[in-house]
């Protein structure tokens, strides 16, 4: 990774992503919906058609040559994420299928276990159903509260009250890192020194960080931490969790039958080392080998470079939205926040207003994003979001505003 942010060379790199070419009746998509899904470089679709035309096989499997091949550059895409984000090694990285998969799995090979009457699960107002709702309803199964870190008006974490709701009764702070609808970015190393002064875990929801800023585990002493491969230019259905290795090892698996066993007999069975103990069945192969060609590709921009970009593009949209005193958007100011803007514009829904700006051939998200008790807390039935990645540009954000400008005009 460099050392010190430079400007990314956005319409070079806008080459490798051809979908970014296409037009809507003569018009050109400016695609302003990163937060949901990101676009996918050439280098990564490469990637995953070179390892259907070259040496598709199962891995761990076979001593033939092709599954050989695959089982080594599967294993290494291990060691490439754990690189990535600073972990130990390939013990500490297990690929699932996204976020909401690696919280299920901590959730039910962790929570069920160790949870019950008694004990306090701790989250966030803002977090992300794959979270909030993953932990209320196993904190119904055994026994446990759940307890929420509320926001400040300014839309950040209130650590005060952070600080009061984590306790001795406290087993696990699950936190957001950076909110897929208030844009803030929270200070879940902080929190994680909160947690462990009461002997409590620490998971943080990576999913809107680790594609758009240098994430460190080790740094922020995370026990999980989670993101998805299909947000950070990867393909869909891989995701990771991040666990420290003495604690997965602790564990029991979340799911069972092949490749996670070690010795199997009609009485009993004993499990595989990490991380293929948690990694059952046929794993996810071509995809795990992508999501690695997608590190190499971010981190040859540089993270700093990606944050830098998102963040210039994200001040910009919040000024440019709110020259105008009938939009309101939601979070922090325009220079403290990661590369998203969720907003509402007066007299218009946020699903009516995503339709008006499709017909500009300006794609954003509307809705709840996931995180309908956080709308609750705002206020606001739903929202419209536009969400910037590397290959955004100043002028995609001007389409933006002309095209809310058109909706402004049509609903007065």
């Amino acid at each position: 990774m460099s050392q010190q942010a430079q400007p990314l060379d956005v319409e070079r790199l806008r080459e490798d992503f051809p979908i970014l070419d296409r037009e809507f009746d003569g018009t050109r998509l400016v695609y302003l919906d990163n937060a949901a899904t990101s676009q996918t470089p050439e280098p990564v679709i490469e990637a995953i058609a070179d390892y259907y035309r070259e040496y598709n096989a199962n891995v761990h499997r076979g001593i033939h040559q092709l599954s050989q091949e695959a089982s080594v550059a599967y294993e290494e895409a291990h060691d490439r994420v754990a690189e990535f984000i600073g972990a130990d090694g390939r013990e500490e990285i297990i690929f699932t299928k996204n976020t909401t998969e690696s919280m299920n799995l901590v959730a039910y090979a962790w929570g069920l276990n160790e949870l019950g009457p008694g004990d306090e699960v701790v989250l966030t107002e803002m977090e992300h159903h794959a979270s909030l709702v993953t932990w209320q309803q196993i904190a119904k199964r055994t026994g446990a509260d759940c307890k929420y870190i509320p926001i400040t008006d300014e839309g950040r974490l209130d650590m005060d009250a952070a600080r009061e709701l984590i306790t001795d009764d406290t087993e696990m702070v699950s936190a957001v890192h950076v909110s897929n609808t208030l844009g803030c970015i929270n200070p879940v190393g902080e929190l994680a020194d909160v947690a462990h002064d009461h002997d409590a875990y620490m998971f943080v929801d990576a999913a809107q960080s680790v594609p758009n800023r240098p994430v460190d585990v080790e740094d922020l002493d995370a026990d999980f931490l989670a993101f998805s491969g299909h947000k950070m230019c990867g393909p869909t259905g891989i995701g990771v969790l991040y666990g420290k290795r003495h604690v997965l090892e602790a564990m029991e698996p979340y799911l069972y039958g092949g490749e996670m066993i070690r010795k199997v007999t009609f009485e009993d069975s004993t499990w595989n080392e990490l991380p293929w103990k948690f990694e059952a069945g046929t794993p996810l192969i071509s995809q795990g080998i992508a999501l690695a060609a997608a590190c190499d590709y971010l981190d040859d921009l540089g993270m700093e470079n990606v944050e830098r970009h998102e963040a210039e593009l994200a001040e910009y949209a919040h000024d440019r939205l709110t020259e105008h005193g009938d939009v309101e958007v939601y979070g922090p100011p325009g220079d403290d926040r990661g590369g998203l803007v969720a907003f509402n514009l007066d007299g218009v829904h946020a699903h009516d207003l995503s339709s008006i700006l499709n017909d500009s051939a300006v794609a954003i998200r509307a809705g709840d994003h996931c995180t309908q008790p956080l709308h609750d807390v705002l206020g606001a039935t739903a929202s419209a979001r536009a969400s910037f990645y590397l290959y955004n540009t100043h002028k995609e954000v001007d389409r933006l505003v002309e095209a809310i400008d058109d909706a402004r005009q049509l609903f007065a």
